[in-house]
């Protein structure tokens, strides 16, 4: 039987209170992270978190970090509003080796702290299944000390190259760079426990997670 979101939705554990699995979403650039994401939302209705959605928090005028920002990248990056302005920055960081490194230097550890902070919370209430985690480099970042396990979302390099290519417009030597830049299949394979395969269809990577989360809640 295929399970349906709303069937995964209503599978709960028994008891007062569940314990709350933290577990990493993963996987190379155009494999379709967000995709897996929304479903994994829809489909179980738990927490996720989504490190390029928060990190925009950062940027926003009178959070903790904004000012340490400005004052790295200058006050030429504000809009008229007092706004970061997203080509004026994205220029300024893309020219400036130095000033990328001084800001990833801001931004990741408060992301980092972010997600720590929200999985301490998560796994003291006890009220979902799951609270979802994905973030750049969770596994070169060891994250998989602290997390239950990590997923893999896989697509073969050929279809992330067309899927890159239709979304994003990137060449081939753009998408070549960022692919040597990243771990290999193998190297995925080896730090996951489960495989969410999203190289065909939306309907194929839905039964894929289908079948992961029915066997997560069989097995409690």
């Amino acid at each position: 039987m295929k399970l349906t979101e709303y069937q995964l939705t209503g599978m709960t554990y028994t008891g007062s209170k569940k314990k709350t699995r933290c577990i990493g979403i993963t996987g190379g650039v155009g494999s379709g992270k967000s995709s897996v994401l929304e479903y994994l939302r829809k489909a179980t209705g738990c927490r996720v978190f989504c490190s390029d959605e928060e990190a925009k928090k950062l940027y926003i005028p009178g959070s903790a970090v904004f000012d340490r920002i400005i004052k790295e990248a200058g006050r030429d990056v504000l809009n008229e509003d007092g706004n970061i302005d997203k080509e004026r920055f994205a220029a300024k960081l893309f020219g400036d080796s130095s000033l990328r490194k001084r800001i990833n230097a801001i931004v990741h550890p408060a992301v980092e702290e972010m997600i720590f902070d929200d999985m301490a919370l998560e796994r003291a209430a006890g009220k979902r299944d799951y609270f979802f985690v994905e973030a750049a480099l969770l596994i070169e970042c060891g994250y998989e000390a602290y997390l239950d396990e990590l997923w893999y979302v896989y697509a073969s390099e050929d279809t992330r190259r067309q899927r890159l290519k239709e979304s994003r417009g990137y060449s081939d030597e753009k998408i070549q760079d960022i692919f040597d830049s990243q771990l290999s299949d193998k190297e995925y394979r080896k730090h996951c426990q489960r495989i969410i395969d999203n190289d065909g269809s939306p309907e194929e990577m839905r039964r894929s997670v289908d079948n992961i989360i029915k066997e997560e809640m069989y097995n409690k």
